[in-house]
């Protein structure tokens, strides 16, 4: 068996070809102000970043190889929990994880990138899930040394060497990283704290965490936050591929640059697109209320607000099953004698509005997905509106079911 490679000290913390990730680069910081630029309602836009710190937490996790059923992860996350109500050790790091991501976010824009905070930031990481065989914020003593990665690589070695690689570091990130970008100094630190491993457990996970604190100061802020380990776990074979050839190349930071902004630009997109989605859905509640609120008849009032509790089910999920839907909405019908057909009634004409899409199953209805139709908003005006729910099918007529 090979012996793994040795870890050397950087004879410059900083290399890289400017001309070569110049695109990446300019890309990335494209990606992050036009996030940065796009209006929002601080309610779901609250949801949406739990939802990212959520996947950021799943990611830096499952790198590691921690194992846990959406539930499991739910559990472990949730305020209020605590280690000792769960079960397994990966549910004890991802709670261990959350809580530091809660730490960072919460942390002053001014406190300085020290030895003391990486080493706060892995006893948060450690603590309670991997402390029965790692010391929580302690660096490698003399003899304790690691291997990682394929191929093998050897961390620093254990004791002075790690004491001067991990000062050398933080030294260098008041100095040669000063004149980064900010978001290649957030990469540049995730890389090198990654390859000289300077504790026993939890190296991967502190450096994803400081990159993610670098990368908040760069701009992706409370309501931008993206999740850069969800991107590092989708790509985990080409994540630990240009890990290991960057350090084969004595830490040349070019391939590992490149890879990693390129991260930030999909990350940044798929968050915008799900902000997009979220202004689609308040311009459709909006919409929704103004019209059927339009409505003058006793008789016609009393349908459009079920329809609009129709609606606000489907809005909640991208698509929703009938039997979900017909569940989640019953109460609102429980005193017609025919349940079933007035749902279906008030559904038919929904879809007769064209507010709402659906999918039929080949075989069975009750599987049937339906959905709201978010441009909806931009088909239709206040006319069209009364004069289609004056044309509505009577009775039981539903079109859909033909």
């Amino acid at each position: 068996m090979p012996s793994a490679i040795r870890y050397e000290l950087p004879k410059r913390w900083v290399r890289y070809d400017a001309d070569a990730i110049h695109e990446a680069l300019v890309e990335a910081k494209a990606a992050v102000q036009v996030l940065k630029a796009l209006p929002y309602q601080r309610s779901w836009v609250d949801k949406l970043q739990e939802l990212q710190l959520k996947r950021e937490v799943a990611g830096t996790s499952r790198i590691e190889g921690a194992e846990f059923t959406e539930r499991e992860l739910e559990d472990a996350v949730r305020p209020g929990a605590t280690p000792a109500e769960l079960i397994t050790r990966s549910q004890r790091q991802a709670h261990a994880a959350m809580e530091a991501y809660r730490w960072l976010s919460a942390l002053p824009a001014d406190r300085p990138v020290t030895a003391e905070l990486i080493r706060e930031l892995h006893r948060m990481l450690v603590t309670s899930c991997d402390d029965d065989h790692c010391q929580p914020g302690a660096l490698r003593k003399r003899d304790e040394n690691v291997t990682f990665g394929i191929p093998r690589h050897r961390g620093v070695e254990g004791g002075p060497g790690c004491e001067k690689a991990f000062s050398s570091l933080i030294g260098a990130f008041d100095t040669e990283f000063r004149d980064l970008d900010p978001l290649l100094q957030a990469l540049a630190l995730h890389y090198h704290l990654a390859a000289m491993h300077p504790f026993l457990d939890g190296n991967g996970r502190t450096a994803r965490a400081a990159e993610a604190l670098v990368l908040r100061r760069a701009g992706l802020t409370d309501r931008a936050f993206i999740a850069m380990s969800n991107y590092y776990y989708d790509e985990k074979p080409e994540y630990l591929r240009v890990l290991s050839e960057t350090r084969a190349a004595e830490h040349n930071l070019t391939s590992f640059f490149v890879f990693a902004l390129r991260g930030i630009r999909r990350q940044c997109e798929m968050l915008m697109a799900e902000i997009r989605t979220q202004m689609q859905k308040a311009l459709f509640r909006d919409t929704m209320y103004n019209l059927f609120g339009r409505l003058r008849t006793k008789r016609k009032r009393v349908i459009g607000a079920r329809q609009v509790e129709i609606l606000k089910v489907l809005l909640e999920s991208e698509s929703v099953e009938f039997v979900t839907l017909y569940n989640a909405v019953a109460k609102d019908y429980s005193g017609k004698k025919d349940m079933m057909g007035a749902i279906l009634r008030d559904l038919s004409q929904l879809i007769n509005l064209q507010a709402v899409g659906f999918d039929m199953h080949p075989t069975d209805f009750f599987e049937s997905r339906f959905s709201v139709r978010l441009d909806w908003p931009q088909q239709i005006d206040e006319d069209e509106f009364l004069r289609r729910m004056k044309t509505m099918p009577k009775g039981k007529s539903f079109k859909f079911l033909s």
